[in-house]
């Protein structure tokens, strides 16, 4: 899986203390845009939440901008591999594949939305951050395409759809429902959150029900 965001220009430690020192204003930075929103965020905050000095954040960042996109860069990983609990094989048939795969990602969603509420907002203002927006949904969708596809050939879902527009309206009604809940504070029921989207791709899969003839 590609990088998210674009972390080709930011200047990588040498040193294990320079290590540290990053991680530190990295983990800082996520603090202070969750807390004030990348708007309102100043330089000097982090440093102080780093307990760095200004000079520290100068040898590794620019501006606010690099730092935001390391931050990204570290919540990758939790939200693109979120994890999913080891299901037996009487249990792992696609649909109850399907229910942990959406539970997985709302709950790193979950645990991510204030990021993900930054994102949208800087999404919003500058194009390189509309970039990473747009990368983030197709690396999503492109991702779910391949269990489309693989469930295509077996002959268990409608083999007339295309994978990966199909894999991208249902990824992006998953991926706007966690973050009306999660971001806008709709509350919904985490279980009835993840048996309704669940319902909703087997039914647009024209996927059979568990427990019912095709």
């Amino acid at each position: 899986m590609p990088p998210l965001a674009d972390v080709t220009a930011l200047k990588t430690p040498t040193t294990p203390r320079g290590a540290r020192t990053r991680a530190a204003l990295v983990a800082a930075a996520r603090v202070v845009f969750e807390r004030d929103g990348y708007l309102e965020a100043r330089l000097t905050d982090i440093t102080a939440e780093a307990h760095c000095s200004t000079g520290s954040f100068y040898t590794y960042f620019t501006n606010k901008e690099e730092i935001l996109q390391a931050v990204i860069e570290g919540a990758q990983n939790d939200m693109l591999n979120p994890g999913m609990p080891r299901l037996s094989e009487e249990e792992s048939s696609p649909e109850a594949i399907i229910r942990a795969s959406n539970r997985a990602y709302f709950e790193a969603y979950r645990r991510n939305a204030k990021l993900m509420m930054i994102l949208e907002q800087v999404a919003a203002i500058d194009p390189k951050f509309r970039e990473v927006r747009r990368r983030r949904s197709q690396a999503f969708a492109h991702r779910n395409a391949k269990g489309i596809a693989a469930l295509q050939e077996q002959g268990l879902v409608d083999t007339d759809l295309d994978a990966v527009l199909a894999s991208l309206a249902l990824s992006s009604m998953v991926s706007r429902m966690a973050y009306h809940t999660f971001c806008l504070g709709d509350e919904v029921p985490m279980d009835d959150l993840v048996e309704t989207c669940t319902r909703l791709w087997v039914n647009a899969l024209q996927m059979a029900p568990e427990g019912r003839d095709a």
